[in-house]
This record gives structure tokens, C-alpha cells and sequence, in this order.
């Protein structure tokens, strides 16, 4: 089985190249996200390191496997992958359908919902980001433990607490 600092590795090497929205190198990205799942433990960590690879990159699932990303990774990687043909919302509801996942795009919609990312954005952009994130976080996070919400939100983007807590 993979290490977590050799799946940090592979997911290091698929997003080579590669800069988010705001022209960070991508594996930044996923990087915020796995250390958001750090307390849940290695797998669910991996699964954020890996999170958009299948998505935004040439590995497959059984590419993964081959690799030694154990099923249970690759499952919840496959889970919130978004699939062509398929709507933002409708995969969001989808992803919800397994714990695991649910966990892993509350991370990854955390770290892209952080202010500071956003201010590089241009302000339509911005806008309507922010309108799709939020209304994804009120689906994911009904889905989820609030403490476990909590515990990621500390890590990956504290100013969302505000939106966490209670009336």
C-alpha cells in the first residue's frame, strides 16, 4: 500500500504543469484540501490529494489502482469526480450519497470558497463562483457530521465557521 507521502508524489507529478484559477501551481490545491483531511486519517488524506486527478488529468481509476491507491481512495476519488453529461448540483447530490466523499468536497469546496483566492478572480467571476460554492455547501454540509464540517473547516477555511454556526 502507498504511503501518504508517495501518493502526495503521484498527485504531485499527474498536476506538473498545472495552475488553478488564480495561476497557483494546482497541486497547492489539492494539498489545502488533503490537510483538511488529515484528522480523519490516511485514506480520506489521500483521497484529497487525489481528488481531481481522474478529472483533470490522463490517470484513470484502475490506473490509480495499478499504482497501489487502494480501492477504498479510488472509490471515493471516482465518487466526486464530476462526469460529463452530468450537472454541478446533480453530482454534488451524488457525491453526498457516500460519507467519505461528502467529507472530501467539503475540503475541496472550502479551499475554493477562501477569500483570499477569490479576491485574484475577476468580480463577475467571483460572484457567480461564490453563489455555486454556498449553494453546494448547503447540501454538502447537511449531509455531513457538523463536527467533522468543523474540524475541516479550522484547517482549510476558518471564515466558513461563521456560516456553520448555529442561527
Amino acid at each position: 500500500m502507498k504511503t501518504l507521502a508517495e501518493v502526495d508524489a503521484l498527485a504531485d507529478r499527474a498536476h506538473a504543469g498545472q495552475t488553478d484559477k488564480i495561476g497557483v501551481p494546482y497541486v497547492e490545491h489539492v494539498r489545502a484540501v488533503a490537510a483538511g483531511l488529515e484528522p480523519f486519517g490516511p485514506h480520506l488524506a489521500m483521497a484529497g490529494l487525489l481528488h481531481d486527478v481522474i478529472e483533470d488529468t490522463g490517470w484513470t481509476a484502475d490506473g490509480l489502482r495499478a499504482a497501489g491507491i487502494p480501492d477504498r481512495v479510488v472509490a471515493v476519488v471516482e465518487a466526486v469526480t464530476h462526469r460529463s453529461g452530468t450537472s454541478y448540483e446533480e453530482m454534488i447530490r451524488r457525491v453526498t450519497e457516500d460519507p467519505d466523499a461528502t467529507l472530501v468536497k467539503i475540503a475541496d469546496n472550502a479551499h475554493n470558497s477562501r477569500r483570499d483566492r477569490a479576491a485574484a478572480l475577476p468580480p463577475e467571476r467571483r460572484t457567480r463562483l461564490a453563489a455555486k460554492y454556498r449553494a453546494a455547501r448547503e447540501v454538502l454540509w447537511a449531509a455531513a457530521d457538523p463536527e467533522h464540517v468543523a474540524t475541516i473547516l479550522r484547517v482549510v477555511n476558518p471564515e466558513l465557521l461563521d456560516e456553520l454556526a448555529p442561527g
